[in-house]
């Protein structure tokens, strides 16, 4: 008895102490400087109050608004769509619980929606334990048109397929593997029409988070003291000329770019397409990102409450919107008329927070307001 009880002992600090080693730590993420505001608060538009957090979004060029519920709310509606001022289940109450459909949505973060109509939905499946899944419905009927289940190559156990984007065409899709349980964060190029899929740039600098930790609103986001919340690759966005991908870690000082056609070049070794992946722009912490017609980037930046663009001809960095109002802003989509939307999941009010603190900070909000630019909807 006495030597289980030491070994348990044992048990209680190395575990915290080996955790602590590989997922904790971390400085605070350095500064950014915001020396003035394009737009005041009177530009900043509330779409919806919503009970929950959402996670990400993506309106249609009609105006439909489709969201997710940030799965770390552990929310019983997973992808909604906004109609008459309420979220409604989409494209079924089936896919949210499971009950006759196999199909159904385990962990939905991110979803888009293309130019031939489909909505896509990317399933991580609680950081890959379940099978992480690709859907697209037609976004009139609400069926599914498409699917795919990844392999276990593709996205291994403790993956998190946590945002991506998809080819004006079609024809591919780009994910980010942030890995943030597994430490193997990474880029998965998807052939549609081929179904194929696989990883590229694995633990390369250019998807890989610099070990610093968030500070949202006060809050040092190193969860128990000793996991911080610093995602590898999350922040994804295609420019709308199908040109570069651009991506970056939370927590990276430097957004990344690569040429579309190096993606999709089957013949590059790992090495060659890791030689031609661009240090663009210094940015600042980041979570959703977009761009527009002018090949503009857009941030949302937790930790200084901000929506930020870096200017495409230089990198230089513009603070379009901050507000305290903006709590951890998250997923972005334009939608018509101008109008780029944005979701705020407040995460620090949510990780490693009880229910009923996360109901307390109620309600939660997607934003929208008009950048100036651009862009053709759905992402």
């Amino acid at each position: 008895m006495k030597k289980l009880l030491l070994v348990l002992l044992i048990s209680a600090v190395a575990v915290p102490v080996l955790i602590k080693h590989r997922y904790g730590g971390g400085e605070h993420f350095p500064a950014v400087e915001i020396s003035q505001v394009s737009f005041d608060s009177g530009a900043l538009e509330i779409v919806a109050n919503l009970p929950e957090p959402p996670g990400n979004i993506a309106v249609s060029d009609k105006g439909r608004i489709f969201f997710t519920f940030h799965p770390e709310g552990r929310p019983s509606l997973k992808v909604a769509e906004w109609v008459d001022g309420e979220a409604k289940a989409w494209p079924s109450m089936s896919f949210q619980t499971g009950e006759g459909e196999e199909r159904y949505f385990q962990n939905v973060l991110s979803l888009r929606i293309d130019q031939q109509g489909r909505l896509w939905t990317l399933d991580n499946a609680h950081h890959g334990l379940g099978q992480t899944r690709l859907l697209a419905f037609d976004i009139e009927s609400g069926e599914v048109v498409h699917e795919y289940e990844f392999s276990r190559d593709a996205a291994p156990r403790l993956s998190h397929l946590n945002d991506f984007q998809v080819s004006a065409d079609g024809s591919s899709i780009f994910i980010a593997d942030a890995s943030i349980m597994g430490k193997r964060p990474a880029l998965i190029i998807y052939d549609v029409a081929n179904k194929t899929a696989h990883r590229v740039l694995e633990n390369h600098v250019s998807v890989v988070a610099e070990r610093y930790t968030p500070v949202v609103q006060g809050r040092h986001m190193e969860v128990f003291g000793i996991f911080s919340i610093r995602p590898g690759v999350d922040s994804i966005a295609l420019d709308r000329q199908g040109e570069w991908l651009y991506f970056a870690a939370v927590t990276a000082t430097k957004m990344y770019r690569a040429r579309v056609a190096d993606l999709l070049n089957r013949d590059l070794s790992d090495a060659e397409l890791a030689k031609r992946v661009e240090a663009w722009a210094t940015k600042s912490e980041t979570d959703g990102i977009t761009t527009d017609n002018a090949g503009n980037v857009y941030l949302t930046d937790p930790g200084n409450d901000a929506i930020h663009r870096l200017n495409a001809s230089d990198g230089s960095l513009e603070t379009l919107l901050q507000s305290t109002s903006i709590r951890w802003p998250d997923g972005m989509s334009f939608g018509p008329e101008g109008y780029l939307y944005f979701t705020c999941s407040a995460l620090h009010h949510v990780i490693g927070r009880s229910q009923r603190h996360k109901l307390s900070q109620a309600p939660y909000q997607i934003f929208r307001f008009k950048p100036g630019i651009t862009a053709p909807a759905g992402h």
